[in-house]
């Protein structure tokens, strides 16, 4: 996840939205659990907020600058496109700042 260094320099702020018990939600509460420490040590400074509520569909949301959000369902993804969304989450930051 080399690209995931970027994040605070593309995204404002990242939220999780996840039920905490629903197998919907398994793959999301995963990728979050393995990944976490990572993204905070390499983004100090980034918000990664964390919200949870029974029966919420699995989702996550990213902030740009000048209030632009976008989202992504989690709903049938596995940790490994997880991680490719998040990634091209950063690089729509990109695109946005160009």
């Amino acid at each position: 996840m080399a690209w995931s260094g970027n994040l605070s320099k593309n995204i404002r702020e990242l939220r999780f939205l996840m039920c905490q018990s629903s197998p919907a939600s398994s793959s999301a509460r995963t990728f979050v659990e393995k990944n976490y420490k990572e993204l905070k040590t390499l983004n100090p400074k980034l918000p990664i907020l964390f919200r949870e509520c029974s029966g919420a569909e699995p989702q996550l949301w990213a902030r740009f600058d000048f209030g632009v959000e976008k989202g992504i369902k989690l709903e049938g993804l596995s940790e490994a496109q997880i991680s490719k969304a998040l990634e091209d989450l950063v690089k729509a930051g990109d695109i946005l700042k160009a």
